[in-house]
Order: structure tokens, then sequence, then C-alpha cells
């Protein structure tokens, strides 16, 4: 049980970092006047390049179950728990919680402490 509670939360990290990914270009950057455009496209990659870890991260999450080793399972999760728990207290306090996304980052980190 602990190890499809650890491949939830990254299956569930990995959709959350497609739609924050998606919801960045279709949403922000889609109203945002940023100048120069160099600045603009080096906002947008900084912005993707969290997407990119945190999909990285719910990789991860999925195969510490098949790893040998209980110290990797240990800080994949712990290290996990507290970037994904960051996150959403940042969107939970920048939105007045007013986005899901929080509730969805939480979720990671719930499944994958749970899955611990």
């Amino acid at each position: 049980m602990r190890d499809l509670l650890l491949q939830g939360a990254g299956v569930v990290a990995i959709v959350v970092s497609l739609i924050h990914g998606v919801l960045g270009e279709t949403k922000v950057f889609a109203r945002a006047t940023i100048e120069p455009p160099r600045l603009r496209l080096l906002l947008r990659l900084v912005y993707q390049a969290g997407t990119v870890a945190w999909i990285g991260g719910g990789v991860l999450l999925m195969v510490a179950p098949t790893m040998a080793s209980d110290p990797a399972r240990h800080w994949i999760v712990a290290t996990l728990a507290v970037v994904f728990g960051f996150a959403a207290l940042a969107n939970a306090l920048a939105t007045r919680f007013r986005h899901f996304g929080w509730m969805a980052m939480s979720a990671v980190v719930a499944l994958a402490v749970a899955g611990y």
C-alpha cells in the first residue's frame, strides 16, 4: 500500500506540473506585458524550469518504491514533501486560497508522506 501511495503522489505531481506549465503559458504569459522580449523569454523559461523540476520529482516519487535503498526513498520523500509543501503554501498565500493549485500540491505532500 505504501508503494501505491508513493506512485500516486508521483502521478499527481506530474499532472499538477503539466497543469502549471499549461496555465502559465495560456493564462499568465498570454496577458503579461514584459519588455524587452529577451526578458520575457527568460521569465518564461525560468517559469517552465519549475514545471520540468516538478515533473522530475514526480518521476522520482513513482520509481522510489522500486529502489532497493531505504535512504533513497527517505530522501526523495522528504525533499519533495518540502518542495511541494513550500509551493502549496506560496500558492495558497499568493492566491488567498482561491486557486486549486495549493490543494493539488498538498495532495502530493499528503500522499508522499503517507507512502513514506
